[in-house]
């Protein structure tokens, strides 16, 4: 099946919609991630249609859960899934926050060449890093514990805003590690094509002293 055909049958699995121009912009990132990969050390997957189920339509199963205008994508690496969701949610304005170097200069890279103007791609790590405005939602694509990514990621939420982490299997461990608090949602994401179990873990903070 061409990539086009793939990328589209997995938009429509997921329930989303993609003009014309955004899934043109989807395609052109799998293309430069495949380019830059070779000097840059991206990502550990090479093949084109792998790219597009695991990088384009697993960070495309976030898409229904995020709420608000700004978004702060933590630990963004290549720009998953902070990149993808930019490019089908124009509306939102996404902040793509990581500490590699050579990552955001490869996000950077994206931004001008997809023509992006709804992206800020930020050298700097999550602890050291501050937003005088907020973000309505903090994405995380499972770089720690979720009490560690809430202790991170909380203070730069808006009031009513929510953490989203991407996790595997459903966290049960974590959850329980958890302080009080803090209402949990978790949600079972299917991304099509992907065999492997992938969960949403939405926190908020529920107003009592944690």
């Amino acid at each position: 099946m061409p990539l086009t055909a793939l990328l589209e049958q997995g938009l429509s699995e997921l329930g989303l919609s993609a003009d014309p121009g955004q899934r043109r912009r989807l395609l052109h990132f799998v293309e430069l991630l495949r380019k830059w990969n070779r000097v840059y050390n991206l990502t550990a997957i090479e093949d084109p249609r792998e790219s597009v189920q695991l990088h384009l339509l697993d960070s495309l199963s976030v898409a229904p859960y995020l709420h608000g205008e700004r978004v702060l994508d933590v630990g963004t690496g290549a720009g998953l899934p902070g990149i993808p969701l930019a490019i089908v949610q124009p509306e939102r304005r996404f902040v793509l926050l990581d500490c590699n170097a050579k990552k955001i200069r490869f996000v950077h890279q994206v931004v001008i060449e997809l023509g992006l103007s709804n992206v800020a791609p930020v050298q700097a790590r999550v602890e050291s890093f501050s937003d005088a405005t907020g973000f309505d939602c903090v994405l995380a694509r499972a770089y720690a514990a979720l009490a560690e990514i809430w202790a991170d990621a909380s203070p730069l939420l808006k009031a009513g805003g929510a953490v989203l982490a991407l996790k595997g299997r459903r966290p049960e461990a974590e959850l329980g590690a958890l302080p009080a608090g803090i209402a949990v949602g978790i949600h079972r994401l299917r991304v099509p094509g992907v065999d492997a179990e992938r969960h949403l873990a939405e926190l908020r903070a529920t107003g009592q002293d944690s």
